[in-house]
């Protein structure tokens, strides 16, 4: 009821309309006062086309339906990296056996900082009042995206009045930061100096100690196969083994506004970071995230892939709007870091303050290392001839990233 009147208050208000209205009106006072069969016939052919353009304002348009499809045109599944291109697929049907000689869609998608992006195309319905209107997204940032309200519109044959529908359909996205495959890292490696006290090994080995039981896997050695448990539930079973111990690794995001020269300086530290996840992922280590910005945020440290995702997710709209010290924050939360990470420090920042808060990180027990995300190339070799070759001359892990393309190389994987 309250659509109803909603779209009665719109027609109303629709100037085109009164003046319909008012040659209608014209043509009842000439039937009135002339007579005759001349002004009969002008009279009903203005009734029929007023009553045509009041039922296409109360119906057909106002009550369209509508569904959309989201796909990513990707080799490795559905998952959108920045600069990735969304398609999308929309169907729409308008109820009604009036005829419409197009339809205007008009979609808007908005992104989680408030930008937003419209989408206007026009579409010949078929007979039935149906059809089907497809675009590409630009190449798009990382970030979450949803889709508003799609506005229809359309006129009536004679092109007297405008009419305007509206239908919603959820339309939610997620893209993620840019990521670069990273074969090796010399922090994880057993013989690098660097490691420190806490180095292991980049893959995790397993134990000759018995974790519990799985099912067994094709390709699995003979002395694996755990018979007992075999015999027991009728299937084959294979034996779990624990893996060598590896250090937890805490990644630290600085997200102060300040520190940073541009948004594309802060969307390489966040590529960075979320690369170096890729990596702990894929090798199984014990990671966790924190992002100091206006508000601190900490995921601890853990090698469940439930974790990771929340990781990543947060990763997908951290921004840089924290304001301060850095070093104040860890004070106040770094209590609830655990002893003996691995203390993975993203900033662009290489002065004292950055200095004292690397002696903070030893002092409490943690291996301080740091990735210098540059502005520049040039900013790139000036800082590894200052500020990179000091950290590592006090035995502290330290390399330069301007382009995401370098970090394999930087912190010793290789060239990707």
């Amino acid at each position: 009821m309250k659509a109803l009147l909603k779209t009665i208050r719109s027609v109303l208000r629709n100037r085109r309309f009164w003046i319909v209205l008012a040659v209608w009106a014209a043509s009842l006072l000439f039937v009135l006062f002339q007579g005759g069969k001349t002004s009969l016939m002008l009279f009903v052919m203005i009734s029929v086309l007023v009553i045509y353009l009041i039922a296409g304002g109360l119906g057909g348009i106002r009550r369209v339906q509508g569904h959309r499809n989201l796909s990513a045109e990707q080799e490795q599944g559905e998952t959108l990296h920045a600069g990735d291109q969304m398609k999308v697929r929309l169907h729409f049907s308008v109820p009604g056996f009036l005829p419409m000689p197009y339809v205007i869609i008009r979609e808007v998608m908005k992104r989680h900082n408030g930008e937003t992006w419209s989408f206007e195309e026009s579409v010949i319905p078929d007979l039935r009042g149906g059809g089907e209107l497809m675009f590409q997204t630009p190449p798009l940032e990382r970030g979450r995206y949803f889709f508003t309200e799609t506005e229809c519109v359309t006129e009536d044959i004679f092109g007297f009045i405008e009419h305007k529908g509206t239908f919603h359909v959820p339309g939610q996205f997620h893209v993620f930061p840019r990521t670069v495959s990273i074969p090796g890292w010399k922090m994880m490696d057993r013989n690098s100096k660097l490691a420190g006290p806490q180095r292991s090994a980049a893959s995790r080995r397993e134990t000759t100690q018995i974790n519990g039981v799985r099912d067994y896997v094709y390709g699995d050695r003979i002395s694996r196969i755990h018979w007992n448990a075999t015999a027991k539930t009728g299937s084959w079973k294979s034996k779990e083994f624990e893996y060598d111990s590896v250090p937890k690794i805490m990644i630290v995001l600085d997200a102060i506004s300040a520190n940073y020269a541009s948004g594309s300086q802060f969307e390489l530290a966040v590529s960075t970071a979320a690369s170096l996840m890729n990596y702990a992922s894929r090798e199984r280590l014990c990671i966790g995230l924190a992002t100091a910005g206006e508000q601190f945020k900490m995921f601890a440290p853990s090698e469940h892939h439930s974790d990771r995702q929340r990781m990543m997710s947060h990763l997908v709209d951290v921004t840089a709007d924290g304001y301060g010290s850095l070093l104040s924050k860890l004070e106040n939360r770094g209590r609830f870091i655990p002893s003996g990470c691995l203390f993975v420090l993203i900033s662009p920042q290489s002065d004292n303050k950055t200095l004292e808060l690397l002696r903070w990180v030893d002092t409490h027990g943690l291996t301080p290392s740091h990735i210098l995300v540059s502005s520049s190339p040039a900013d790139k070799e000036s800082t590894k001839q200052g500020w990179v070759s000091m950290l590592k001359a006090r035995g502290t892990f330290s390399c330069s990233v301007s382009e995401l393309q370098d970090l394999p190389a930087a912190i010793g994987g290789g060239l990707p």
